[in-house]
């Protein structure tokens, strides 16, 4: 159940990425320079390397880290909505130093679903594990936006 529960939530988040690049480009000019930075990024590297860190090593670690540690600890300091509030807020501030406003957003965006399952659903910690790794994959790598 989890596994297919992944595979559906990074499916999910992938559409709300494409369908947010459509209105964002639609809105803004800035946004598709700014989202070919972010491509640009992995320019040179081995597709293969690049897939396999961020399905065994960074997807996993980033979630593992954002909402395993610091969502459950600010969760039990400061209530659940509140270490959620914090905590998707902190994980996009950590992209602010990029000065990728695309960047910072679809950060803002994947923290309030990653932190959101994870809020109300902590049971499914595995599915938002393989979510966030096969998202970051399938973005990046397999089907770019």
């Amino acid at each position: 159940m989890n596994i297919l529960s992944g595979i559906g939530i990074a499916v999910g988040l992938w559409g709300i990425f494409w369908l947010g690049d459509k209105i964002s480009s639609w809105l803004f000019d800035f946004a598709r320079p700014q989202v070919n930075a972010i491509y640009g990024m992995k320019s040179g590297e081995s597709p293969w390397l690049l897939s396999a860190l961020m399905l065994l090593l960074i997807g996993p670690a980033e979630e593992i880290y954002w909402r395993g540690y610091v969502q459950q600890t600010l969760s039990q300091r400061w209530g659940a909505n509140a270490g959620f509030a914090a905590t998707t807020l902190l994980y996009a501030a950590v992209h602010a130093g990029s000065l990728n406003f695309m960047l910072i957003m679809a950060a803002l965006v994947a923290g309030i679903v990653w932190g959101t399952l994870y809020r109300f659903f902590p049971d499914r910690f595995s599915a938002i594990i393989l979510s966030h790794a096969l998202w970051d994959a399938a973005v990046f790598i397999w089907f770019p936006i």
